[in-house]
């Protein structure tokens, strides 16, 4: 039984340290206000991995065990905020997903929406007598 205690107690020191290494910051970083008021976000992918073990040694039941763990860090994108448009900037090297084209195709959307709907009104005000 103080074997299986063991274990846990180391499992829970390995997860304890990653969890400490990995904060959400790493995968969406701290936004960085520019002089034109342009905000810009590092978007990372976070990949990690651990592994523990112990055993038994001997007949006075010593026991033996590590653990490990890893955290790789990739950056992906920046997403880009301005008065005028919200755009996913990927790293170079990553290929444009469906989603970036949408998300980068929304303001674009809503201003011809905008544009329409001023329009409309504008030809509904001319044709009141």
């Amino acid at each position: 039984m103080e074997n299986k205690k063991s274990i846990a107690e180391l499992m829970s020191a390995t997860m304890s340290g990653l969890r400490d290494m990995v904060d959400v910051n790493t995968i969406v970083g701290e936004p960085v206000t520019t002089a034109d008021g342009t905000t810009i976000i590092p978007v990372t992918r976070l990949s990690m991995g651990f592994g523990t073990g112990g055993s038994e040694f001997g007949e006075k039941g010593s026991f033996g065990g590590g653990g490990g763990g890893g955290v790789k860090v990739t950056p992906v994108a920046f997403l880009i905020v301005s008065d005028q448009s919200v755009r996913l900037l990927p790293v170079s090297g990553q290929t444009e997903t469906m989603f970036d084209k949408v998300v980068d195709l929304i303001p674009k959307v809503i201003k011809q929406a905008e544009k329409f709907m001023s329009s409309r009104k504008q030809a509904e005000e001319d044709e009141v007598p």
